[in-house]
Parts: C-alpha cells; structure tokens; sequence
C-alpha cells in the first residue's frame, strides 16, 4: 500500500502545486473570482489520481479486489500527500513569491462591498475584517490550518466516490 499511496500522493501533490503555480501567475488578469473558480477547478483536476490510485492498488496489490474501507484509507492516503503539497506549496508563494497578496485580497474584498451598495458601516466592518484577517494569516501555522481546508473537502469527497465505485468483492 506505501508504494502506491506515495507514488499516486506525490502525482497529484505536483499537479496540485504546479495547477497553483500557473494559475497565481495569472491571477491579475484573471481576478480573485475567476481565480477561485480555477483554483477549485484545479484542486479537482489534482483529485482525479485518487481514483487512478485506488485503482492501481485494487488492480496491483488487491489482485482485483478492495475493500470500500481500503480503497478509502489508500484513497484518504493519497488525498492528504496531495493536500500537504497544496499546503506546502502555498506557504512559499504567500510567504515568498506573492508577500503582498493579503493586501490585494483585501483590497478586493472591500472594493467588492462597495460595488455592492455597501453602507460605510459594513464596509468599515469589512475593511476591519480584512485586517485582522491579514494578522491571523501572517502566522505560518493559521495560514497553513486554513490552506488545508481548501483542498482536503475536495479530496475527501472525490475518495468516497472512487472508493464506492471501485470496491469489488474476491471472486
């Protein structure tokens, strides 16, 4: 199960991190709305080994045959190497490539209420927001806490359906 896990985890962890890489040197010209929307679309994209995966173990190791809670524990496996590749990889960007990225997210997000009809009020609120926001996620390890989140309901989800799908009973 090991040599699966990490040969399929660090598969979708370079997809996943390089996918993050293309789409930050685009999020100018893309927007943070659209960017998300490729994000998410990306986090996906990384997701699709789990199922090779457990596929690859039910074929390989299982000869044909898996468990539902097998495949979900290779699956999970694969899904959380992924995840600390997301994780990691954002870590040197916001810290290192991208520094004022939380301004800009900021920025936008106040632009945003505004161009909704926002009082000066919610958007006082939303500009405090923003910054304690901002001194949370200068901390490395809330950054990290919530840069998990992203991707791991992603890949929770994609490892219950390709652990249902592929589990099949010895014959």
């Amino acid at each position: 199960m090991k040599k699966t896990v990490l040969t399929f985890g660090l598969i979708s962890g370079a997809v996943s991190s390089a996918l993050m890489l293309l789409t930050l040197t685009f999020i100018d010209r893309l927007g943070f709305d659209r960017g998300a929307v490729v994000g998410y679309t990306g986090i996906v994209a990384s997701f699709l080994v789990v199922y090779f995966g457990i596929r690859s173990y039910r074929d390989n190791v299982g000869k044909g045959a898996v468990t539902f809670a097998r495949a979900f524990t290779v699956g999970l496996l694969i899904a959380l190497i992924s995840c600390v590749f997301y994780v990691a990889t954002w870590e040197v960007i916001y810290f290192k490539l991208a520094p004022g990225f939380s301004e800009k997210y900021a920025a936008y997000a106040v632009e945003r209420a505004r161009a909704s009809g926002a009082s000066e009020q919610q958007i006082a609120a939303t500009r405090k927001q923003m910054d304690d926001f901002k001194r949370m996620y200068n901390n490395p390890l809330f950054n990290a806490a919530v840069t998990f989140t992203e991707p791991f309901p992603v890949g929770f989800v994609v490892t219950l359906i390709s652990a249902a799908v592929l589990r099949r009973k010895t014959t």
